[in-house]
């Protein structure tokens, strides 16, 4: 009885043993052998990103046009409508800061004064001269008469008598004919003080009237019907009350037509190269992620540029909307998918299943009881999914990671002299990069 138990109690222990093996055991070979198989069908390869809906064509709002003209090179902005404000035309939009022009102004109404009051003063002098050189000239005529008369009495008296009467009259003579000459040379310097001054007064006056006109352009109007939409500064930042404008960049905002709209998106150095115009694109917007769009690639930056809060380079890509819907607004977030290529019909796998090694890409695949690393050429590919051109068939079962027992795995490589069967895909007209 007693070795009949312990021979029960071994064959206890080794079957619980091997029941416990079996079970991990086939714990680890479930484990190390999970399979899928080749998916096939449409395969697909998009780029996402995320942009900014603006309007294709919109009306500027611009600031004053001769600002720099009258001396001012920064305006700051003081009042403006909230953004999104539908206004008509000859709308206020918005005030500048006019202290600075006013000062000008001010100085420059000030000099006119001056100017005036120098115009008047030329004037009167000049009159005055004139009219004094007017009476000496009357004078001097009389007296050139009274010795003339002289000169004509002296007929009959003694040489010396006459001789002194011919010398005061040709001294008379010649003073009435320089004071003649002086006369006119004192009118035309009179006409060149007047004349001088009046062109200051007028160049001042002009001026006054530019600084006018500027300062009627302080107070911003709109130029067309349409929603005000705020402009954006270097930075990227849209302007605000305080935000200061100059004469190289005065736009304040902008009156977008809504009929016509696109998304500006930033595509990395990486995927820049899939990109092409004419591309498709599917939309979605991040206030209505319900809502779906279509649009087409319709500009592709050739040169990149580094953005705000961003490491690497990215280049700009402009994708046109194709519908027309009254709920887009300039501003509204998108999520872009840009369709890169397309085949009809294609076997794919995870990216998961490929092992390259150097040069050369394998799968593990089953065949049978037995393990196969299997070369394959691959095709397009995508975040998730690579397309097999030349490898597997679509009943195969690949393993979805390395198996345990690579080392007795059997390699099939492909023919050296076999060529890849010819990528059969479509992108609306584009090939694959």
């Amino acid at each position: 009885m007693k070795s009949r138990l312990t021979l029960i109690i071994s064959l206890s222990i080794i079957i619980i043993a091997a029941v416990l093996w079996f079970a991990f055991k086939g714990k680890d070979t479930a484990k190390a052998s999970i399979f899928i198989s080749p998916k096939k069908g449409e395969f697909t390869v998009v780029v996402t990103t995320t942009g900014e809906l603006q309007a294709k064509n919109s009306t500027q709002i611009m600031g004053p046009t001769k600002a720099m003209m009258a001396g001012i090179y920064q305006m700051k902005i003081s009042r403006l409508v909230d953004e999104g404000t539908t206004v008509k035309k000859g709308a206020f939009v918005a005030d500048l800061d006019k202290s600075e022009i006013t000062d000008k102004f001010k100085e420059s109404q000030l000099n006119v004064q001056k100017l005036e009051a120098q115009y008047l003063q030329t004037t009167l002098d000049s009159t005055l001269t004139l009219s004094q050189a007017r009476d000496e000239l009357v004078n001097l005529s009389y007296t050139r008469e009274e010795k003339k008369l002289a000169l004509e009495q002296s007929t009959y008296e003694a040489p010396a008598m006459r001789r002194q009467a011919e010398i005061d009259y040709e001294r008379a003579q010649r003073t009435y004919d320089q004071t003649r000459k002086n006369y006119v040379t004192k009118k035309r310097q009179a006409i060149a003080k007047i004349q001088a001054v009046a062109a200051d007064l007028m160049k001042e006056r002009q001026r006054l009237e530019m600084f006018q006109n500027t300062m009627k352009e302080f107070t911003i109007v709109a130029p067309a019907d349409g929603m005000v939409i705020y402009a954006r500064e270097w930075n990227g930042k849209k302007r605000v009350v305080g935000s200061t404008i100059n004469p190289w960049d005065p736009t304040v905002a902008t009156l977008p037509d809504l009929s016509e709209m696109e998304s500006i998106t930033y595509v990395n150095e990486v995927d820049i190269q899939k990109i092409a115009v004419g591309q498709t694109v599917k939309l979605k917007l991040d206030a209505d992620p319900n809502k779906t769009l279509t649009g087409v690639v319709s500009a592709v930056a050739n040169i990149g540029e580094q953005r705000p809060n961003s490491d690497s380079k990215v280049f700009e890509v402009r994708v046109h909307v194709n519908e027309t819907d009254s709920t887009l607004r300039p501003a509204m977030t998108t999520s872009n998918e840009i369709l890169v290529a397309r085949r009809d019909s294609a076997l794919s796998i995870p990216l998961e299943c490929l092992h390259p090694e150097g040069t050369t890409t394998f799968i593990y695949k089953k065949d049978g009881g037995t393990t196969v690393k299997q070369e394959v050429k691959l095709g397009l590919m995508n975040d998730n999914d690579v397309v097999i051109a030349q490898g597997i068939s679509e009943k195969d079962e690949i393993f979805l990671s390395m198996p345990e027992d690579v080392q007795n795995a059997k390699v099939a490589m492909l023919p050296k002299s076999s060529e890849p069967p010819a990528e059969n895909h479509s992108l609306d007209g584009h090939a694959a990069k």
